[in-house]
């Protein structure tokens, strides 16, 4: 009975340097996410008056409030400018994650 090769994955070499490669690509992966949860990201609102830091996990690592937008009689500005800054770390830390991503997969077209 003939054997039929399927695609270069007949043989027993292809398939075990397949296999490396899927590993060497998952060890990159992995690698990859560790540095993009330690990586830390920090954006401000109001002109730099709320300052919020973001681990890629992402958590709320810290966030730094001048004390002159504080005004008891506009509360609702203080919560919009701290929503606004951890809005815009959210989404330098997404970015850099896309990015990361991206990079380890060419050619993929944006699978990430």
């Amino acid at each position: 009975m003939a054997r039929q090769n399927f695609g270069g994955f007949g043989g027993g070499g292809n398939m075990q340097q397949l296999m490396r490669q899927a590993q060497k690509m998952q060890q990159q992966l992995q690698e990859t996410q560790e540095k993009l949860d330690a990586a830390e990201y920090e954006a401000s609102a109001g002109g730099g008056m709320v300052s919020v830091k973001i681990s890629g996990k992402p958590e709320v690592t810290g966030v730094t409030i001048d004390p002159q937008v504080v005004d008891p009689d506009d509360v609702e500005m203080l919560q919009d400018l701290i929503q606004a800054a951890i809005n815009e770390a959210l989404r330098k830390s997404e970015e850099a994650k896309e990015a990361a991503m991206n990079r380890m997969a060419p050619g993929m077209g944006g699978l990430f």
